[in-house]
């Protein structure tokens, strides 16, 4: 059986990533996965259940402004329509904020991002996002400061789309988001190996 150093502050984690003859790149992404799904699954399921109660939304017109519809949990006009704020929290690194109205949700996702290395990832990744938020329809352009990312779902969405498919849109997004910047962060220590590889070669023909 391999065991793999999970936490970056090991000294041995670098070195399984650096020299993978002893640890193929395959082997590593199934025991992270494997460590992770027992710990990941209890909070996608508090976060689904948070969001099938919270998208019980309904049309409502401004209280302020005639003939207004806007989605109440930003423009925050009237204290009475807005829900309490849920935050649930995998760790210290990795929560969701879920911001409910009478007329709208607002989801922010903090990301984990153990060393630099993945800070950069997904503050590259979440950018070429929100670049594209008009494909994506309930992407915000913006995060709530202190998160990633930011969903906004409204009651338009949920009339014009079904409600347990977008919930189950964001908690894929979930699943997929710490994948996504584990294997492209893998990629990148390759290709720095094969780098300093020739970069050694080199500098022993000189």
């Amino acid at each position: 059986m391999i065991e793999f150093p999970l936490d970056s502050s090991c000294p041995r984690y670098w070195d399984w990533l650096l020299f993978p003859k002893t640890l193929s790149s395959v082997d590593i992404n199934r025991v992270l996965m494997k460590e992770d799904t027992a710990t990941l699954r209890p909070y996608l399921n508090a976060v689904r259940a948070t969001l099938q109660a919270a998208l019980c939304l309904e049309n409502f017109s401004s209280q302020v402004v005639e003939r207004h519809n806007k989605p109440e949990v930003e423009v925050r006009s009237s204290k009475e329509l807005l829900l309490q704020p849920v935050v649930i929290s995998r760790n210290d690194k990795e929560k969701v904020l879920i911001e409910g109205s009478i007329n709208s949700v607002r989801v922010s996702i903090a990301v984990k991002q153990a060393d630099e290395i993945e800070k950069i990832l997904c503050h590259k990744f979440m950018r070429f996002m929100m670049m594209r938020a008009e494909n994506f329809f309930i992407l915000r352009r913006k995060p709530v400061e202190g998160y990633d990312i930011s969903f906004l779902i409204t009651n338009f969405h949920t009339e014009q789309m079904y409600k347990h498919k977008l919930v189950d849109f964001v908690i894929h997004f979930m699943e997929e988001i710490d994948k996504e910047i584990s294997e492209m962060k893998l990629s990148v220590n390759a290709r720095a190996r094969i780098v300093a590889e020739e970069f050694l070669k080199n500098d022993a023909l000189v």
